[in-house]
């Protein structure tokens, strides 16, 4: 109990911290016009706003999640060695691109599987079960179950780049599957890595504030990729430390971030571009021209994330109910792949037509 009232104690300071760090940072480079930082590219494929505004949030994530490393330390004499080589790692890639540092999509793709091959290797980050018996059996080779972390890393770190393009879209999707994995590990009595967890949710929020509805402050490239990698390694290690959770329900977690890099894919393969290259015709852009239509344009950017995330939570959060039944998760799994596809073919068609 006394350790209990010590972290929140912590959380606290920690909370109090956090927003004046993304407070001081907004205000500088809200006021530093000059900087590279400012996003004034208005017009490539995935830009929604009309103003010059930095993007900061992943340099004030940054430099809050090391608070929160040194909070942690001081509290449980761990270094979190996997968290701190791989969000620093991928900051930094995404860094490059927001100082406008230009760097090919393939060679920055390329860079991204090179990082994390080495992390994974030398961090030992593996996936101790599936809910799949041959996948298991494949996931005792070395190889193979390197291949298949990185994989994971790559699907949900490049989701989160991908879907991150309206005021609070991507933050609020990484908040409910943050949330969602904390009630499992509190659930289970998993309490040191629900610290980690809630510190990683109040960095979030903290954001949240500065970019929704109206934005001071981007993501951008570095903090897509840092919070994409960090959901990434908290659903690997939710996984490893709850075995009666189905790996199937972290899928049905994931599924939104997971299904629209897989799906643009196979649409820009079968459209014949280039599919590193962005497009406007992912879900969430065709899903704003209808939104903006009805709420207008400025109101259109912020709206069209909650009604995304509304539907992802109705269609996702009831199936905590079984979230320890493997058969049920992977029905509900395809079943959401299912949705999307004809959600996504339902709104391309009307706004082709």
């Amino acid at each position: 109990m006394q350790t209990e009232s010590i972290e929140l104690s912590f959380l606290s300071i920690f909370a109090f911290i956090t927003f004046f760090v993304f407070l001081i940072v907004s205000k500088y480079f809200n006021s530093s016009n000059n900087s590279n930082l400012i996003d004034t590219d208005f017009l490539k494929p995935q830009a929604f706003h009309s103003e010059a505004i930095p993007r900061s949030g992943g340099l004030a994530s940054i430099i809050s999640l090391f608070v929160f490393f040194g909070i942690y330390y001081l509290l449980y004499s761990k270094i979190l060695y996997e968290y701190i080589f791989l969000c620093t790692s991928l900051f930094l890639l995404g860094y490059l691109d927001d100082l406008k540092i230009m760097i090919s999509p393939k060679k920055r793709l390329l860079m991204m599987i090179l990082f994390l091959i080495i992390l994974i290797n030398f961090l030992q980050i593996e996936i101790k079960h599936m809910d799949l018996i041959f996948l298991n059996l494949w996931l005792e080779n070395k190889f193979f179950s390197i291949i298949f972390v990185l994989l994971c890393f790559l699907f949900i770190i490049n989701g989160a780049n991908l879907v991150d393009g309206f005021n609070g879209l991507l933050t609020i999707n990484l908040i409910i599957i943050n949330s969602v994995l904390l009630f499992i590990n509190l659930n289970n009595e998993r309490f040191e890595f629900s610290f980690l967890l809630t510190a990683q949710i109040i960095i979030l929020i903290s954001f949240l504030l500065f970019n929704f509805p109206k934005a001071k402050m981007f993501l951008g490239d570095s903090g897509s990729y840092l919070f994409g990698s960090l959901v990434a390694l908290n659903t690997i290690i939710t996984d490893n430390l709850n075995s009666n959770v189905s790996s199937f329900f972290l899928c049905i977690l994931l599924s939104y971030l997971f299904f629209e890099v897989f799906f643009s894919f196979f649409r820009k393969l079968y459209q014949k571009k280039s599919p590193v290259l962005p497009d406007k015709e992912h879900l969430h852009m065709l899903s704003y021209l209808k939104v903006s239509r009805i709420f207008g344009i400025d109101k259109g950017n912020y709206t069209n994330s909650i009604i995304i995330n509304f539907v992802f939570s109705i269609l996702v959060l009831p199936s905590l109910y079984f979230a320890d039944n493997s058969l049920i998760c992977k029905y509900w799994f395809f079943l959401l792949i299912l949705i999307y596809t004809l959600i996504y073919i339902r709104l391309y068609r009307l706004t082709k037509n």
